[in-house]
């Protein structure tokens, strides 16, 4: 089950559009009164989790799931090469003074696909794996959504305390880096333990 918060972790918490709104929130100022723009994103992963969760499970054959679990393998060691590479590409990281809610939270990662990355290979096979089902998925989904949740709040609050730090892209290229790696390690777990 680490392999669940895991995958989680570098997928949720690597930079992408939700965490880099967090980001620049923090950077102009705008601080904790920002939080409700992550319980927006959190709440949207919550509403997802659940939907695709109790659905996702059925769907799919228990045979075909093994092969699943290698394609999600091959695909999340794919998202760990592009961070990687990204992450030796040096870019400037600039603020935008938007302001964020929790309605721009929730919409914006409803829309995310970066959401159905982070979703389908839990519910479709790391779920039935460790046979996570009824009130599990439900349980399982909470805690996942209230890692979404953080993860544009760690931004947040990087963003507010840490500001040249948050917006230098040698720190943000170490970050991807390090997330590249976790995601290099669940695509391994993936593929050897199907």
């Amino acid at each position: 089950m680490l392999e669940i918060l895991v995958y989680a972790f570098g997928v949720m918490y690597s930079p992408g559009p939700a965490n880099m709104l967090a980001l620049f929130a923090g950077v102009n100022g705008q601080g904790w009164r920002a939080f409700l723009y992550c319980v927006g994103v959190g709440v949207a992963m919550f509403i997802l989790f659940l939907l695709i969760g109790y659905l996702g499970g059925g769907i799919i054959p228990q045979q075909y799931q093994s092969v699943i679990g290698i394609l999600g393998g091959i695909y999340i060691a794919y998202l760990g090469a592009k961070i990687m590479k990204a992450s030796f590409q040096q870019t400037e990281v600039k603020a935008d003074a938007s302001t964020i809610s929790f309605k721009t939270g929730l919409i914006l990662q409803l829309c995310n696909p970066k959401s159905l990355v982070a979703i389908v290979p839990i519910v479709t096979v790391q779920f039935p794996r460790f046979h996570i089902e009824g009130v599990q998925i439900a349980l399982w989904s909470l805690v996942l959504a209230t890692m979404a949740c953080g993860a544009p709040s760690v931004y947040l609050f990087a963003g507010a305390r840490l500001k040249k730090a948050a917006v230098n892209p040698t720190v943000m290229a170490w970050v991807n880096r390090v997330m590249a790696l976790l995601l290099f390690y669940v695509a391994y777990r993936f593929v050897f333990s199907t």
